[in-house]
Order: structure tokens, then sequence, then C-alpha cells
């Protein structure tokens, strides 16, 4: 899997798919990538993590990778518990 800056501009394009009761997501912005894969894990609705991706310096994390990114030890921001 490629490394990522975790404090580069990172964009996320949540999936397109249609028919999902917690209504319309689309693009964000953040100023991180980590900002931005703590969002995809903790509050995007799981259902939508499929087909959502995820785009810092010109590279493009689908959303295996940005599950593995997430629970990678160089992930910089706390997780939220698990309980």
């Amino acid at each position: 899997m490629s490394s990522v800056n975790f404090q580069a501009e990172a964009e996320l394009f949540p999936s397109r798919r249609r028919n999902y009761s917690s209504g319309p997501l689309g693009y964000k912005r953040f100023d991180s990538a980590a900002e931005a894969i703590r969002f995809a894990i903790e509050e995007l609705p799981p259902e939508r993590l499929p087909g959502t991706y995820l785009e810092v310096d010109e590279a493009r994390f689908d959303a295996t990778a940005i599950r593995r990114l997430y629970a990678s030890g160089s992930y910089p921001l706390k997780r939220r518990s698990s309980n």
C-alpha cells in the first residue's frame, strides 16, 4: 500500500450510490488526510464507505485502504474507542 502524508490536504469522495436513508453526502475537502480518514471511518455511515475514495497528493485510496490507514500505527489522531 502507498504511504500517505497525513498532514497534506485531502479530498473525500463518498460513494455515489443512491437509496441511502442517511441522505445525500457529497465531496468534502479537509485540511489534513488524517481528518478525512477520521471522518470516513467515524462519521460516514458504514454503508456509504464502500465506493468512497480519498485523494491525497494525487494518490487515491479506496475504502479498504482508508480502513488500513486508520488502523496503521502511524495514524496521528486519537481513534474513537470501540466499546
